[in-house]
């Protein structure tokens, strides 16, 4: 009870006809995170884009400036030196064969996956698991390479991935709660760049149609759009 009555008069300080500035919105999303936790500031960017043709797809990774406020658990599939640099760079989760199985037994304790370029033709057979959980190493977001000490600190420091899902929209956790309004709106320009910037080719009118913020249990608020270069 007390949970709707809480929801209830957030929603009531939002107008959702309304699109507000982003200092605005972010300043709305903080008062209304009112859970036991902190909540997660999550985004919401609604493009001109239709996922299903190849050259209209958005995906990427972005390491935001202020991090996320959470901690990735990182699993890398290397053998010998690569395993071992793994380790020593804070990945969670580190094998071959051994930790193939465990993925086809469906214990998939991680956030982020990656692996060396040798260890594909393994990965591979985990096409049908990883796939759909976003979870599958890409050389295009750096996740399969030879640097794994360098995924792995990135991972670990802040890196968000984002992906455009079958309507067009992309959404990402930019930080929490408890994070300065100012940090947050950091965060929130940099990820809507990125998202610009990877316009692909295919994309024709208006590509950047929406952006709402929430937090975990909170509405949505609308962002004005003309606080962001075009």
């Amino acid at each position: 009870m007390a949970k709707n009555k809480r929801l209830a008069t957030a929603r009531a300080a939002v107008d959702i006809t309304k699109a507000y500035g982003l200092d605005e919105a972010i300043s709305l999303v903080k008062n209304n995170a009112k859970a036991k936790f902190d909540e997660t500031v999550e985004i919401s960017m609604n493009l001109g884009i239709d996922p299903r043709h190849a050259d209209q797809m958005v995906r990427g990774l972005l390491s935001l400036p202020n991090g996320t406020g959470k901690t990735l658990r990182v699993a890398v599939f290397a053998r010998g030196p690569k395993a071992e640099e793994a380790q020593a760079a804070g990945a969670d989760i580190v094998g071959a064969e051994d930790l193939m199985e465990k993925v086809q037994a469906g214990e998939i304790n991680f956030d982020r996956c990656i692996a060396t370029p040798d260890m594909m033709g393994l990965v591979g057979r985990l096409g049908k698991v990883l796939g759909p959980r976003g979870l599958m190493p890409n050389p295009k977001l750096g996740t399969v390479t030879m640097d794994v000490k360098g995924a792995v600190t990135a991972a670990k420091s802040g890196q968000v991935e984002y992906r455009a899902e079958k309507a067009g929209i992309v959404h990402a956790g930019i930080g929490k709660a408890s994070f300065d309004a100012e940090k947050l709106a950091e965060n929130i320009r940099a990820f809507v760049d990125a998202v610009q910037k990877a316009r692909p080719t295919g994309a024709k009118g208006t590509y950047l149609k929406k952006i709402a913020l929430s937090s975990t249990m909170g509405p949505g608020v609308r962002v004005d759009l003309s606080g962001f270069a075009a």
